[in-house]
């Protein structure tokens, strides 16, 4: 007992032996973490439907982390009984793949949105980013009605999407190019948005916000919402696992 409490005096009185220690700690616990996954040939499943976001979407999921969205809003949905049946299938590290920073979040004031696309009109979000009260009576969320009087500014997303290409994501010349062009054409229900949903599969082409006059951030944080868990077809992906477990 005195050895034990000697050592432990003498190592906090030596700033120099507790900073060598402390420093080979942290090296033995990032070798045990990170050494293995050189030899993983693949750390993230891929999973089919997973795509880069629009530029539409990009610009709503950028005005969504500006307000601090993810405070409240948890995008991960655990494999816990009580939150699939709440919620849907638990999330996939695949489906983050795209996502700099990612939004798993670590609290839920409100619910988790992981899937919340398709499960809500372009009317209710609208009202509900308005005036949450109206929509959702017990709702502490403040309003953001502010977003549908403000035009998106479009002239950003072009290095938006450069600066994610060099973080890893697959954005083409060819994306980054029409970036500004397919970011109006995705809110503008008279547009040929043929090529844009050629390059991003199950990009949803319509205004947004109700307002077809204006290109607001009202129209991008809709669109980003409205594509939450929509990529991936998880009847498909529930029916591979069960045949690749089959073949095993």
């Amino acid at each position: 007992m005195r050895f034990k409490k000697f050592s432990h005096r003498t190592i906090e009185k030596n700033a120099t032996l507790l900073l060598v220690l402390s420093l080979l700690v942290v090296t033995i616990g990032g070798i045990v973490e990170i050494a293995p996954l050189f030899y993983v040939q693949n750390t993230i499943e891929k999973v089919e439907g997973m795509r880069p976001y629009t530029p539409l979407e990009l610009a709503g999921r950028n005005i969504y982390i500006r307000e601090g969205c993810y405070s409240c809003h948890s995008q991960m949905i655990r494999p816990f009984r009580d939150e699939i049946e709440r919620y849907g299938h638990y999330s996939l590290a695949a489906e983050s793949m795209y996502d700099h920073p990612f939004q798993w979040g670590s609290k839920r004031t409100g619910p988790d949105l992981a899937r919340v696309g398709g499960r809500y009109s372009d009317e209710w979000h609208v009202q509900h980013l308005k005036d949450p009260k109206s929509v959702v009576p017990e709702s502490i969320m403040p309003g953001y009605a502010f977003l549908a009087e403000r035009d998106l500014n479009t002239q950003r997303i072009t290095p938006d999407l450069k600066a994610l290409r060099v973080a890893g994501v697959p954005y083409t010349d060819e994306d980054i190019e029409k970036a500004e062009a397919d970011l109006k054409a995705q809110a503008d229900p008279d547009a040929d948005a043929e090529d844009l949903q050629k390059r991003y599969p199950k990009a949803q082409v319509r205004d947004f916000d109700g307002n077809p006059q204006r290109l607001t951030e009202m129209d991008a944080v809709v669109a980003y919402l409205q594509m939450l868990g929509t990529l991936v077809d998880f009847s498909a992906y529930v029916q591979a696992q069960e045949s690749e477990r089959g073949a095993r």
